[in-house]
């Protein structure tokens, strides 16, 4: 390994530099620190190839989009910040890089300038005091000292990129963006300076048809990275809890390990029907709230998860006009059965749930035994499936493809068991508790002869 960066000569070098310099012993590490000139040791920290993950550095070749595919917090944004400074930064301070106009496209314009631009990760932290560009807040831009500009923009209003134009782009988080079809084809006709206009793309990937569409042009590259790939910087307490919490999840696989997820065949629900039902706000109020539960076979560690959910419903108009709004997905692995006994009591009185549902295929009596054995007075129906789970999931699909049934909040292992449920059966390991409770609970909101039967009181309403 070299001792100096001025003799760091070709890009694998500087690849490599950082790894060889954590794996060198501490007299080795303090030699090559001690060869270094002062103005070698101001610039070590600015030197991004020596110290980037491979994922960080633009693949070799004559591309026209390089996308960045990553788990949250997996450098993604200094990948982008540092691609722009290569782009626009020269030999010198005054230098011309190979980029004069470049566009800055986030979701909003205080996303790109408070991530993108002031973030930790952005392009202020990430430059060198005499390359670091002035930030001019009426015009929306950043202006480097050797005259590259940068225009901020955000996705959505595209037309606002209608008319500039550029030799290079960043865009951060396209997969999230309301309007990415119109943005991203609004920037390609403006990427028309230069005799290669390049974009960086860098998001955590969805199921969106323009992320696809990019993925699947031959003109695109690709680098992709776990959240664990960049976890030296990163708090482990974060790590722990995100792998404990989503570990084998969709969400997990799609935020964490940055996977880009497709629907399985013949899915009853997919990631896109479920983000269009999302609502973050709270619901209006409701006419009836459920607990739903389908019991474990057993009741030790072993076992599958008891599913418990929470639903309720707005009963206005005629039947085929209610609203469903799932709460809350409390499905647990207890170690005993009074352990979901308990956790399914407790929502029920935190939400006011005027009734608790559960199967009694497997449990019998023992499940009204154990409610019972925490609250005596608890309003409770044994619901039996006379029908598979196949069966009974399609009709509560139907709810959700005509838009009756929403959710309120996310439900990260709840709507990764519905997104497997397919018309060939459920496509995951052991059962889907959670989705068999959903289920339980928009049969008797909705479906089943208990929503019929309060319908006489409605006409009062």
């Amino acid at each position: 390994m070299p001792k100096t960066i001025g003799s760091i000569s070709n890009r694998h070098a500087l690849r490599s530099g950082s790894a060889w310099l954590a794996c060198a012993p501490p007299a080795t590490r303090r030699a090559f620190l001690d060869g270094l000139s002062e103005g070698e040791l101001l610039a070590l920290p600015y030197l991004f190839e020596f110290w980037a993950f491979e994922h960080q550095l633009p693949p070799e070749g004559d591309w026209r989009t390089w996308v960045i595919l990553g788990g949250r917090g997996a450098g993604k944004t200094r990948a982008g910040a540092e691609w722009v400074r290569a782009m626009v930064e020269g030999s010198g301070p005054l230098d011309a890089g190979r980029a004069r106009r470049v566009a800055l496209v986030g979701e909003t314009i205080d996303q790109v300038r408070e991530v993108m631009i002031f973030g930790d990760s952005g392009l202020l932290a990430c430059s060198p005091p005499d390359r670091r560009p002035a930030w001019q807040a009426t015009r929306r831009r950043l202006l480097w000292p050797n005259g590259a500009v940068a225009q901020v923009f955000s996705a959505h209003e595209p037309e606002a990129l209608r008319g500039p134009q550029f030799d290079a782009a960043w865009v951060d988080e396209l997969a999230k963006w309301k309007k990415a079809g119109a943005t991203w084809d609004m920037l390609q006709f403006g990427l028309r300076l230069g005799a290669h206009p390049q974009v960086c793309a860098t998001t955590t990937p969805r199921n969106v048809d323009v992320l696809k569409e990019i993925l699947a042009r031959g003109s695109t590259v690709v680098t992709h990275a776990a959240t664990e790939a960049n976890r030296a910087y990163l708090a482990e307490s974060f790590l722990s809890e995100v792998r404990g919490r989503y570990a084998g999840t969709r969400l997990g696989r799609q935020e964490l390990d940055g996977v880009l997820l497709e629907d399985v065949e013949g899915a009853l629900w997919t990631t896109k029907m479920l983000e269009g039902l999302r609502r973050k706000a709270p619901p209006p109020e409701l006419d009836r709230i459920v607990v739903a539960v389908d019991p474990p076979v057993s009741g030790h560690a072993a076992s599958d998860e008891c599913g418990i959910v929470v639903a309720g419903v707005r009963m206005r108009g005629p039947v085929q006009d209610w609203r469903a709004y799932v709460l809350d997905d409390v499905s647990l692995r207890a170690g005993s059965p009074l352990g979901w006994a308990r956790v399914a009591v407790t929502a029920m009185h935190a939400w006011g749930a005027e009734r608790l549902v559960a199967e009694v295929n497997q449990g019998g009596d023992l499940v009204a035994e154990m409610l019972r054995q925490v609250d005596a007075t608890l309003p409770y129906r044994a619901v039996h499936a006379t029908r598979g789970k196949l069966a009974r999931a399609e009709p509560v699909a139907a709810l959700y493809e005509q838009g009756r049934v929403l959710h309120v909040g996310q439900f990260a292992e709840l709507e990764d068991q519905m997104c497997r449920m397919s018309l060939q059966g459920y496509q995951g390991r052991g059962s889907p508790d959670r989705v068999d409770a959903l289920v339980w609970a928009l049969h008797e909101l909705v479906l089943g002869p208990s929503a019929k039967a309060v319908r006489p009181r409605l006409r009062s309403l």
